[in-house]
């Protein structure tokens, strides 16, 4: 399985417009009022997700990356991407309607200044919409590191481990527990509208086994919103700024 220079520092962000990606939108959709609404993706990697939300909802989307190159690749399809980092958003305070932060609070320096900075760019009254890892699914999808190299793909089990073991084969990635995301918004202006944790798309898998494959993502979608989402793969977190 290849993978690019940045994964393990930054995640390797959405290639391809899938199943996956498309029930993602919806569920942001649901959830935020996107239509004519002003938008910032925070981390945009290569603009998949500022793309869609431009082209079926709102003309007024912004974003940013850290990484230079894929801002660049952002901004052929966008008005605006800019190069910068989660802690220190280059935009005034209160101008967003909807921000949405897709898979990127795990890797940045201080997770907690992200998340002020998010709620600080969005207006009273409007949503922040956070996807991060979930700590109890099953497999650590950022990789691993073992005797100082790096080995890219799905790690079973490394996100059970203690603390402590955990974050030595895994230092360059967080997991979040509800609790620990929770913590991170204690005395912010923020509400939680809707908390899940959700299953991924498996798109991968499907078109390599077929139906069944499909028919069993279809089952542990139905899990989400109960106690048996406890091993999905991300947590979906609904803020709404107060």
């Amino acid at each position: 399985m290849s993978h690019s220079e940045l994964a393990a520092l930054r995640g390797e962000p959405s290639y391809v417009w899938r199943a996956g990606q498309e029930r993602r939108l919806r569920m942001m959709a649901q959830w935020a009022p996107l239509e004519d609404a002003h938008v910032l993706v925070a981390g945009c990697g290569l603009g998949m997700y500022a793309r869609q939300i431009r082209q079926r909802y709102t003309s007024r989307v912004d974003a940013f990356d850290i990484e230079h190159s894929r801002a660049r690749r952002a901004r052929q399809d966008l008005r605006a991407a800019l190069t910068a980092a989660g802690e220190n958003i280059p935009f005034a305070a209160g101008v967003f309607d909807v921000v949405l932060s897709h898979e990127v609070l795990e890797h940045v320096a201080d997770d907690r200044r992200c998340l002020q900075e998010m709620l600080r760019v969005t207006r009273a009254g409007g949503r922040v919409l956070l996807f991060c890892p979930n700590r109890w699914y099953p497999f650590e999808t950022h990789g691993h590191y073992w005797r100082g190299r790096y080995h890219f793909g799905n790690s079973p089990l490394i996100n059970y481990l203690p603390k402590p073991w955990r974050d030595r084969l895994a230092p360059h990635v967080r997991a979040y527990t509800y609790a620990e995301l929770k913590n991170l918004l204690l005395g912010e202006p923020a509400r939680i509208v809707e908390h899940r944790r959700i299953y991924g798309g498996y798109d991968n898998i499907i078109a390599r086994l077929g139906a069944g494959a499909a028919r069993l993502r279809d089952l542990l979608y139905r899990f989400e919103g109960s106690p048996l989402d406890s091993w999905g793969l991300s947590h979906f977190l609904v803020l709404e700024k107060t």
